[in-house]
């Protein structure tokens, strides 16, 4: 039988059972079997090892901002890398942890008046899940200011992967394909004037908070923006904005969100995503693509 994993690490926290609702930004998610926070590098690979050892499945989770577990939990070992969160600035570049936030991320960057990642000022997630997906907004994509970055592989050992090997594309990269754990980026920045740098993060916000239902906890951007076509606009002609499903409604700010008003389930969700990408197929006869991650188990109540 195996050891509880919390005895075997008694110096990271690991929690069992425990409900993901607590740490997605959606506030829905079922348990995960064990949830560790590892704080370094050499945590995160020893854990790996261990669950690799123990047979036990594992997924990786940053900030969960764009994230929906679904609400029958994750078997096996979850970890949540926010407690890696070091940031650092060398002449031009800026290496940040997994976990650290990329709006501090930017924030350090313009403390050391290095331009290139306003447009990531007010993006809700973790390094680590930014690049995972090649994080964009406002005309500006990850892809354009990453140098390199240390992963885990799934054997266990620590590469450093090259921009082209990080192969991004559009919400892509080779984290993805191979199941790397992120444990670092190095962003390649050019030297500016720190006040503009600031002033167009200012712009960026304001911006964002005046569209975005950011004052609502949402996954935020649900869909991928499909070719010739805007989402939200695609939504809001299919009348379907403000649709409310179960405790999740098509936000009545931006119809390219969902937000939790009413104590949603992530089956809520799924089930209101399912809505939206039926209704806008037989109208527009667009296939919409969930930019959305979706991870977990479905309830056992559910068929």
């Amino acid at each position: 039988m195996m050891e509880d994993i919390a005895t075997v690490f008694p110096a990271v926290k690991i929690l069992r059972n425990e409900p993901l609702a607590h740490y997605t930004y959606t506030k829905t998610g079922g348990p995960a079997d064990y949830l560790a926070f590892p704080t370094n590098v050499q945590e995160t690979k020893s854990l790996l090892a261990y669950a690799k050892q123990e047979d036990l499945p594992v997924t990786v989770v940053g900030n969960a901002s764009n994230l929906i577990v679904r609400d029958g939990g994750i078997r096996g070992l979850v970890m949540i890398l926010t407690e890696m969160n070091q940031i650092t600035s060398t002449g031009e570049t800026v290496t940040a942890e997994a976990g650290a936030l990329l709006i501090k991320t930017t924030q350090v960057a313009q403390s050391h008046s290095l331009s290139g990642l306003e447009f990531a000022a007010g993006i809700p997630g973790s390094v680590g899940g930014a690049l995972f997906m090649n994080a964009g907004a406002y005309g500006g994509e990850i892809s354009e200011v990453a140098l390199s970055a240390e992963v885990l592989t799934p054997a266990g050992e620590i590469r450093t992967l090259t921009k082209k090997e990080l192969d991004f594309g559009y919400r892509h990269s080779s984290i993805q394909d191979y199941h790397d754990i992120v444990l670092s980026a190095t962003f390649a920045l050019t030297t500016g004037d720190g006040e503009a740098i600031q002033a167009k993060m200012d712009d960026l916000n304001a911006r964002r908070a005046a569209k975005q239902p950011l004052e609502l906890p949402s996954c935020g951007s649900v869909f991928k923006r499909p070719a010739g076509h805007y989402t939200g606009q695609l939504i809001q002609e299919a009348g379907l904005q403000g649709l409310k499903w179960g405790g999740a409604q098509v936000s009545t700010k931006h119809a390219g969100f969902i937000v939790n008003i009413d104590h949603a389930t992530a089956t809520d969700y799924l089930e209101l995503i399912h809505h939206i990408q039926e209704v806008i197929l037989k109208e527009d006869n667009v296939q919409l693509e969930t930019e959305v991650r979706i991870i977990g188990e479905k309830p056992t109540t559910e068929k």
